[in-house]
């Protein structure tokens, strides 16, 4: 609804049943999640049978929980390592090409941007199977050509991180390069005069400025990568983050063990997305 065009009644209260049955729609299966996480049962699914803990914190069979589950921890981890190493990566190059879009003027930029944004187009599984094909060739043909393995083109926590990378660097280069555009460069001007070398200008300057949108950017790439599924799922090796991992053991029957990680999920998200929230609001105050 526009606000500043005259409604009926019913209009306004109909828009209003809209956006709760919207937030009802969106809140209601995350709930149902949430509260199966406790049920006092082997199967995620009513009746309801009490409240327990034990799908977090039990340690003997059939109720072994989350904090016991052997392959859950171990795909937490290796969801957390390829995390840190995408988000890394993405901040990094996505704050290089802040500067570069934003700063530079080139022939070809135009085309080049499109390049950068064409991973927010293609499927995420269309992606992963052209990485792997690709890095697949490649392999194939040094090893034909030196007789050694080249493990790191081959499916793997390599080819996973670099899958999400390729994606992911765009969404942090989108909100770095709003922030730069904010930035006075008068600012850097003066440093200058006052004696600064221009890394020195932009480091002590240009760069905390930047320091909300790319703490943003670097909260945005982790929960990118920790939620990820179709582009993981080509890439993926003997080593399962923990959306795989997941999605494996749903094949073999859903138990409320995969209820009380999506719970403990969302309950990370939503605080990491708090902080986002929290570094950008702090970035449009500066």
């Amino acid at each position: 609804m526009i606000p500043t065009v005259p409604q009926s009644g019913v209009l306004k209260w109909s828009y209003r049943a809209y956006v709760t049955l919207f937030f009802v729609y969106l809140a209601l299966p995350l709930s149902v999640v949430c509260a199966f996480a406790f049920n006092d049962s082997v199967f995620p699914s009513l009746p309801w049978e009490g409240f327990t803990l034990d799908w977090f914190f039990g340690d003997e069979a059939p109720f072994i929980g989350v904090f016991h589950e052997r392959s859950i921890l171990r795909s937490i981890g290796t969801s957390a390592f390829v995390a840190v190493w995408v988000a890394g990566m993405a901040v990094s190059v996505g704050t290089c090409n802040a500067f570069l879009f934003v700063r530079h003027s080139f022939r070809g930029q135009g085309v080049l941007y499109i390049l950068m944004l064409l991973p927010l187009i293609i499927p995420g599984v269309i992606l992963g199977i052209s990485i792997l094909v690709f890095s697949s060739s490649v392999a194939n043909t040094l090893e034909d050509a030196t007789g050694l393995w080249f493990d790191g083109l081959r499916p793997g926590l390599i080819l996973v991180i670099l899958g999400q990378f390729s994606f992911i660097t765009t969404f942090a280069t989108l909100v770095i390069s709003a922030r730069l555009q904010k930035f006075d460069q008068s600012l850097e001007e003066a440093a200058l005069n006052l004696g600064a070398t221009k890394w020195g200008a932009v480091r002590q300057v240009t760069l905390p400025f930047l320091l909300p949108a790319i703490l943003g950017a670097g909260v945005v790439s982790v929960l990118m990568s920790f939620e990820n599924f179709n582009t993981t799922l080509m890439l993926v090796g003997s080593d399962s983050p923990l959306t795989i991992t997941m999605f494996d053991k749903l094949k073999h029957g859903s138990t409320p063990v995969l209820n009380a990680v999506s719970l403990l999920l969302i309950v990370c998200s939503a605080i990491l997305g708090l902080m986002s929230l929290l570094f950008q609001g702090r970035g449009s105050k500066g």
